[in-house]
């Protein structure tokens, strides 16, 4: 898909941010079901960076990007994810059934090594592992339970 595709794609029809509105945080939620293994929405790099930030995803050592559509920031941190930023392809998947008004996420360390800021979880899910700090901290029972990037996969070993 290119840029111009992506520029007139409507999102109305696959997600909408919500805002909380006594803490202002924002969430992505979907608008419509997604499958099991199902492109949710394709993205591009809309900045790339050498150091990460908050808002980027890794794809390489020293190349960090910014998504686009600007929406995408929105997904938060899951533990227990519903949907994952395949960076090879380019492609949001559902790792997972979504339904029609639910929230998406994912899981944070599935694309950063080393995260520009660490923060305690409270999705308060079975599987929370605590406090985010990137791949590079996980235990290996965590590695086992995570699909990853390609470039993360790649330096898990």
């Amino acid at each position: 898909m290119s840029f111009i595709d992506l520029v007139d794609l409507d999102l109305t029809e696959v997600a909408e941010i919500r805002i909380d509105p006594i803490t202002s945080h924002r969430s992505l939620f979907s608008k419509k079901a997604f499958h099991k293994k199902e492109e949710i929405i394709t993205f591009l790099a809309k900045t790339v960076q050498s150091t990460p930030t908050y808002l980027t995803v890794q794809i390489s050592d020293h190349v960090h990007i910014e998504l686009f559509p600007e929406c995408l920031e929105c997904i938060n941190h899951s533990c227990d994810p519903n949907c994952f930023f395949d960076t090879t392809r380019m492609e949001l998947v559902a790792i997972k059934e979504i339904a029609k008004g639910e929230e998406f996420n994912f899981f944070y360390p599935s694309a950063e090594w080393d995260m520009d800021q660490s923060f305690k979880c409270h999705c308060g899910t079975d599987q929370c592992i605590g406090v985010i700090k990137g791949a590079k901290y996980l235990s290996e029972n965590a590695i086992r339970q995570y699909r990853f990037t390609d470039f993360i996969q790649k330096k898990l070993g």
